[in-house]
């Protein structure tokens, strides 16, 4: 049986602070693992077009750093200045949820973003 949608957007924050401990504890495998978990819970929602890319959206907002910076990420074509204004706060902090604002900025302004193509 698919997963409903809140069910998948809280798959998604899930892994990524899980994926964020893993990654703390040295754990790669489990890191990656995790990420694989969240980049499936994207695809599902984004197999529902706009409202699961709305639904996501919700998550620009989280009291997590970690969250909010991959789901802008993900959602820079489709939520475009709100998810660049997270990305943006985010960037300027340090460690590895800054670094990843960073990268997802330098990527989506050169051209090369493709996590979730037109």
């Amino acid at each position: 049986m698919p997963k409903e949608t809140p069910a998948l957007v809280d798959e998604f924050a899930n892994c990524v602070v899980a994926q964020q401990q893993a990654i703390a504890r040295g754990d790669a495998t489990t890191g990656n693992d995790l990420a694989r978990r969240y980049v499936a819970a994207f695809k599902a929602l984004r197999l529902r077009g706009d409202s699961g890319r709305d639904a996501l959206a919700v998550l620009l907002s989280d009291s997590r750093s970690e969250v909010r910076v991959m789901a802008a990420a993900y959602l820079l074509r489709h939520c475009g200045a709100s998810a660049r204004s997270v990305l943006e706060v985010e960037a300027q902090g340090k460690g590895l949820t800054a670094f990843g604002a960073q990268e997802a900025l330098k990527r989506w302004n050169e051209g090369s973003w493709s996590l979730d193509p037109a």
